[in-house]
């Protein structure tokens, strides 16, 4: 569930505007990022502030082992070791230890290697955590298909903005209602069901009983019926 957003034009890099923002982020968090926000200045302020970060590591990363862990190679780990970035403005901006995960996903078939400055969480759960970032696309696929922000009513500033934030403002509501109300359906079917009877008197939590959605599709074959 979202709990900030900033939205700039495609020629921002991402890690720029990360640098920028004062990120609402507490001791102990734990920050999920991709390879596009690799800047060793800016991961050593995170981890001075006891933030922990998981990202993928590029593949020059300059550096030199000075430790390893016990690795479980039943749950995919391939190599799990302490190490210091030796390159020169790598070493300058990070001098501080960091960590290196291989992992095989058995079911991408592929091989990732993760960086962190956790040293708590075991190998395995440094590899489950950055495989939550994936949740991230799916929340940007879900939009897109959902929310109807591929096209825009407007080509000024203020229209694609004031789309977009109508967008996840709605989002914002039926992701905190399904949760509050622990809604069993998907969200999807939740946004099928809103937009179906948005002119009709239901009480919400009518609408969100299970009777009154067995009633719902029930109608469904009905409402095809009449539009024919």
């Amino acid at each position: 569930m979202p709990v900030f957003i900033t939205v700039t034009d495609a020629k921002q890099h991402d890690v720029k505007i990360a640098r920028r923002l004062n990120l609402p982020l507490v001791s102990d968090s734990i920050l999920c990022v991709d390879r596009a926000y690799i800047d060793y200045k800016w991961l050593y302020t995170l981890n001075k502030s006891s933030v922990f970060f998981v990202t993928r590591a590029k593949k020059n990363i300059n550096c030199k082992i000075t430790g390893q862990h016990e690795v479980k190679k039943k749950k995919g780990i391939l190599f799990d070791y302490i190490i210091k970035l030796s390159g020169y403005n790598q070493s300058k901006y990070y001098p501080g230890d960091l960590r290196l995960v291989g992992y095989y996903d058995t079911n991408t078939k592929k091989q990732y290697v993760f960086l962190t400055n956790n040293f708590v969480l075991s190998a395995y759960t440094i590899a489950q955590v950055y495989k939550t970032r994936w949740e991230i696309e799916i929340f940007f696929k879900w939009i897109k298909q959902n929310l109807k922000i591929k096209s825009f009513l407007g080509t000024s500033k203020n229209a694609v903005l004031t789309q977009i934030w109508v967008a996840m403002c709605y989002y914002l509501l039926l992701t905190y209602i399904k949760y509050q109300t622990k809604y069993s359906y998907s969200l999807t079917e939740f946004a099928i069901m809103l937009k179906e009877t948005v002119f009709e008197t239901i009480s919400l939590i009518d609408l969100l009983s299970c009777t009154h959605y067995t009633c719902y599709r029930a109608r469904e074959p009905d409402l095809q019926l009449a539009l024919l």
